[in-house]
């Protein structure tokens, strides 16, 4: 967007495991691996418990990592003493299946409002391709009373 960091916190990935620690996150293995000034990236794995029963990794599985993405990245550019952010809506396009390995999506910000941000999510495979795409909106909450 910018070429500037959009992150009010100090180490986004640091935070967003520690945020999600014992949460459905840990328990589908996703792992957050990258960020930079504007995108996070994390990765989910394509092992049994994630897939569906053609064995492949489940749409709901992708699902998950991509509002997960939009979430933590909405929550770390905002002033936590002030605002928090849920979820409004989400869709996905599932492309590819994958049957072993990573997929490993990158959240990019399409719109940074007062009152919602709309995240872009692209996941891919280990080889590169594109597994998913999901865009999702998140509503922005002000935590005052």
């Amino acid at each position: 967007m910018t070429g500037q960091a959009i992150w009010t916190v100090n180490d986004v990935l640091a935070g967003a495991r520690r945020a999600n620690s014992g949460l459905l996150v840990e328990y589908l293995g996703i792992e957050f691996t990258a960020a930079g000034d504007d995108w996070l990236e994390a990765r989910i794995p394509v092992v049994e418990h994630n897939k569906q029963p053609a064995g492949l990794l489940h749409g709901g599985a992708s699902v998950v990592l991509a509002e997960t993405l939009a979430s933590v990245a909405c929550y770390s550019t905002l002033d936590h003493g002030r605002q928090t952010c849920v979820g409004l809506e989400i869709n996905a396009n599932h492309l590819r299946g994958a049957r072993a390995g990573y997929v490993t999506g990158r959240a990019t910000p399409l719109h940074r409002g007062r009152s919602t941000q709309v995240w872009d999510i692209r996941l891919r495979d280990d080889e590169g391709r594109a597994t998913c795409i999901a865009r999702c909106t998140m509503a922005i909450l002000s935590t005052l009373a």
